[in-house]
């Protein structure tokens, strides 16, 4: 019997099951090697596939899925969730994804400005300053992340050396990130999470304790001129806050500074209470 003929009202071929399920045999074959959708029966011999129609439903919705741009492992997830669990884990994929289409939008619009040569009006927009800022006993707790890591990483580094200064005298200024070389999705810093503290002996019998658990330390950041440019809540996202560390670079140069290390995020404002557009950061660079 050729592989294209139906075996009898029940079992269908792979070719008659993908003609009505509107897919390739193709496919059909990924799905069953993927355990999205397994043959209903598989001849031993000649290793032809048979499907039921019955199947044909949850074959369209793979499909369909997959014209989400879904990932398989999402796919199959979808699919082993009982009712309505499936239709809940659609929708967080697709509340992160139309997320991630917003960010690129933005990126696009980004990239389209500098394209076209019209990065220095990006810049306008960014008031760029100095401040001397003196030296610091800092909590410090540094990682390897890449970008999509980023921000449950500082949230949460923050959270665990924010509480650890209360054992250390209290916070004493306000905490920062620094970026000892690029975080993105191609490259993972490292970056550094810093809180001041106001009592370093207790700074540094804390972490002793901690040992390099979470590769923390303690040491003095050296008092530092920075040229900085203050940025709302909103424009902590990326691209936004790529442009203002562009900003600030477009301003050192115009002014014949130069470079004291690597660039940092100051977090003065509480986050969770701030609203959209309330200043909460500084983008600054060390200058000298």
């Amino acid at each position: 019997m050729a592989e294209d003929e139906g075996v009898d009202d029940d079992l269908l071929t792979i070719g008659v099951f993908a003609a009505r399920a509107r897919l390739s045999a193709k496919a059909l074959r990924l799905y069953d090697r993927l355990g999205l959708l397994a043959p209903a029966y598989v001849d031993p011999v000649s290793g032809y596939r048979y499907y039921r129609a019955g199947q044909i439903e949850r074959a369209r919705t793979v499909a369909l899925l997959r014209r989400l741009d879904m990932p398989l492992a999402v796919v199959a997830e979808v699919l082993a969730a009982a009712e309505p669990r499936g239709a809940e884990r659609l929708a967080a994929y697709w509340a992160d994804a139309e997320a991630r289409f917003a960010a690129q939008r933005t990126l696009a619009a980004f990239l389209r400005a500098r394209l076209s040569g019209r990065s220095a009006e990006m810049y306008e927009k960014f008031a760029v300053e100095t401040v001397d800022v003196p030296a610091q006993v800092v909590l410090c707790e540094k990682r390897h992340v890449l970008a999509d890591e980023l921000p449950t990483w500082i949230g949460a580094s923050m959270g665990r050396l924010e509480a650890a200064a209360r054992e250390c005298g209290g916070v004493a200024g306000a905490p920062f990130v620094v970026y000892h070389s690029d975080v993105s999705m191609d490259s993972d810093g490292p970056a550094e999470s810093c809180v001041p503290v106001a009592d370093e002996a207790a700074a540094r019998a804390w972490a002793e304790r901690q040992g390099r658990a979470r590769e923390t330390t303690v040491r003095v950041e050296p008092a530092r001129r920075l040229a900085f440019t203050r940025i709302g809540k909103s424009q902590v996202a990326f691209p936004q806050i790529l442009a203002a560390f562009e900003a600030v670079e477009a301003w050192i140069g115009t002014r014949g500074l130069s470079y004291d290390g690597p660039c940092r995020e100051v977090y003065f404002a509480d986050w969770e209470a701030a609203g959209p557009e309330d200043p909460v950061c500084d983008v600054a660079f060390p200058v000298r």
